[in-house]
């Protein structure tokens, strides 16, 4: 039986700019999901070549703020992107990565509104990350990203700016456990509803996935955005 699965759905949005995927070396996993910032061919190509990028790099780092920070710095030093005249004209994604290791705990690392979670064996679901947007730091839009996959300033720039580094991470102790990463879309809607992620996470990977883009996009009134859900059972043998 498959360990994970994903789902998109596109809503009414003229491209599927969120991208997933999935890469392993040596034992080690990595599960990333990127929601794509705007709608055109471009975002869209640019986020599936992001997300498979980031996946092998973190795998190959077998950690997970290693594997963003190096995705992070290399697009950061493309030549265009220092050029404060097209930097905000280039493609850009917001990005979460997971990682598993054998041996080691669960690492997770993001920039940007994406979120992780993880259901434990016990039914409780924990958010892993925190946004970053102008809710989280002004009380602002949440729709205003802080920080994303594609700009240039460093943690202590981006610290200094609005109080938290360009790059997060968490890491948790390995468990029988299943993870999630989902996209605003997939996630918004939901809480906006008053319903609770953890009440979708049910049946196979496949099936959970699934539930949880459908139902968002089911419930997101007039203004439907791209909805991707990953969810992937984690096992500690």
């Amino acid at each position: 039986m498959p360990t994970h699965a994903t789902y998109q759905l596109i809503g009414n949005r003229s491209h599927q700019c969120d991208a997933t995927a999935t890469y392993t070396h040596n034992g080690a996993r990595a599960y990333v999901l990127c929601d794509g910032i705007g709608s055109s061919d471009a975002v869209r190509d640019w986020t599936r070549t992001a997300a498979r990028r980031l996946a092998r790099t973190a795998a190959l780092q077998a950690d997970a703020e290693a594997g963003l920070r190096a995705a992070y710095e290399a697009y950061a030093a493309e030549p265009d992107r220092q050029d404060e005249h097209t930097r905000y004209d280039l493609p850009a994604a917001c990005a979460v990565v997971a990682v598993t290791a054998p041996g080691r705990p669960l690492t997770v690392a993001w920039c940007g509104d994406a979120r992780a979670y993880v259901l434990s064996p016990r039914g409780t679901l924990h958010r892993l990350t925190e946004d970053h947007n102008l809710r989280r730091v002004f009380r602002g839009s949440r729709n205003r990203v802080t920080s994303y996959l594609g700009a240039t300033e460093t943690d202590a720039e981006r610290k200094a700016q609005i109080g938290h580094p360009a790059i997060e991470s968490v890491t948790r102790d390995m468990e029988n456990c299943r993870l999630l990463l989902v996209s605003d879309g997939a996630y918004e809607p939901l809480e906006d509803s008053n319903r609770g992620l953890a009440d979708y996470l049910t049946g196979s990977p496949k099936l959970a996935a699934r539930s949880v883009a459908a139902f968002a996009v089911g419930h997101a009134g007039p203004h439907i955005d791209n909805a991707t859900a990953l969810v992937a059972d984690l096992r500690t043998a």
